[in-house]
């Protein structure tokens, strides 16, 4: 129950606080940009089961995996996808410490 009340509220509590911080004249917009980042879960349709409590998506899906949160650091360098880089970063963060990687 712990676990999952702080892997949400990560996922959807962090950005929430970063757009009202960083973002304030356009909050809602920059809010809605960084959840997008909740998008790669759709990796996990090609597990089998779809959904297992006990597995740590880090390195297992292939949108999870550490090449690919090098193109997500990346992402947070142009100003223009800055916000989607934002939100898949803290999409990790929150997978990272579900996994206890963090």
């Amino acid at each position: 129950m712990l676990q999952s009340t702080a892997h949400y509220g990560i996922h959807f509590g962090l950005p929430l606080l970063v757009a009202l911080v960083f973002y304030k004249k356009y909050w809602l917009k920059a809010y809605g940009i960084m959840i997008l980042g909740m998008l790669i879960d759709l990796d996990h349709l090609m597990a089998n089961p779809i959904f297992d409590p006990n597995r740590c998506s880090i390195n297992f899906h292939p949108l999870h995996t550490y090449y690919a949160m090098v193109i997500y650091l990346l992402l947070l360098i142009p100003k223009k996808t800055r916000l989607l880089g934002l939100g898949l970063v803290i999409h990790i963060i929150a997978d990272m410490a579900d996994c206890g990687l963090m």
